[in-house]
Formats: structure tokens, sequence, C-alpha cells
């Protein structure tokens, strides 16, 4: 009995098997559905369950099940997120244009205060001996051809104006 025998493996065998351990296994094969025969598919009658007037003279396709169409999703949540954000950003911008118009009309009324503190005409004081002066420059007009006339007026304005310089010059000492 010698039935000994001699296997050779080579190096591209090795190398064959060492990669084959990382490749994905084939995939099992799926089995064909079953179809019937045609003999049996003429035995098999479709239960339509829908009684809509739409569809009462629309034939209906023969072994297939009523086919429902899915409803529309309701809005995007990202979309009505952004929606809320885009209200209240319209409510926050509406706030804001009311408190800028509060503001404008708060700093023209400040501004306007302000400009008559710091740009009013101040009260000119009397201007002394102003009788006399304007007595002096009557008499003067009256009195074109002799201006002699109005030198006791004239003397009544120097009196006054000799005062005024001196009441002038004692509190500015």
């Amino acid at each position: 009995m010698d039935d000994a025998f001699t296997i050779q493996i080579s190096s591209d065998l090795v190398k064959q098997l060492a990669n084959d351990t990382d490749k994905a296994k084939k995939k099992t094969r799926k089995p064909k559905p079953k179809t019937p025969k045609p003999s049996q598919q003429n035995k098999i009658k479709p239960a339509v369950h829908d009684d809509s007037p739409s569809l009462k003279g629309v034939p209906s396709a023969a072994g297939w099940p009523p086919m429902y169409f899915p409803t529309p999703p309701p809005a995007n949540a990202e979309v009505d997120a952004i929606r809320s954000v885009l209200q209240d950003s319209e409510k926050v911008l509406e706030k804001l244009e009311k408190k800028e118009d509060e503001m404008v009309v708060e700093v023209t009324q400040k501004a306007k205060e302000l400009h008559d503190k710091e740009f009013k005409l101040p009260q000119p004081k009397p201007m002394p001996c102003s009788t006399d002066l304007t007595a002096c420059l009557e008499c003067y007009k009256e009195n074109t051809k002799d201006p002699l006339k109005c030198s006791t007026l004239v003397k009544n304005f120097a009196d006054c104006a000799r005062t005024i310089r001196q009441q002038v010059s004692s509190s500015s000492q």
C-alpha cells in the first residue's frame, strides 16, 4: 500500500490564500420568487374594496393590490424652524424700530435744549445813560442850525457817563 502522495504549495498560492481572508466572501444567491403558472393566474380574482364613484368605470389591474399614495409629509421641520426664527426676527425688528423712533425724538429734544442753553443770546444789559443820549440826539436833530441850545443835555449826558466810568473802574479793582 503505497498510497503516499505529495502536495506542492507555491508562493503564489500562499499569497492568494493570505489575501483571500481580506476579501468579502461570495454572496449567497437569493431564491427566485415562485410565479404562478398561467393556468392559476386566471383563477385568481382580485378583491377590490374601493367603492368610490370616481373609479367605478375604471377597470382594475388584475392581481394587483389597491395602490395607496402616501399623504404629503407635514411641512419640513427645518423650514418651520426657519419661519419661526424669521417671525421672531421681524418682531424684534419692529420693537427696535419703535425704540429707535423714541430715541430719535428724545435725542432731538435734548439737542434742542442744549442748543438753547449754549447759544442763548444773553439778556442785553441796559445801556447806561441811554435816556440822556437819546435826548441829546433828538435835540441835535431839531436844532441843526443852533446846536448850542442842546448844551445842557450834553452836560447831563457827560456827567452820567463820568459816574458810570467811575463805578466800573472802582468795581474792577
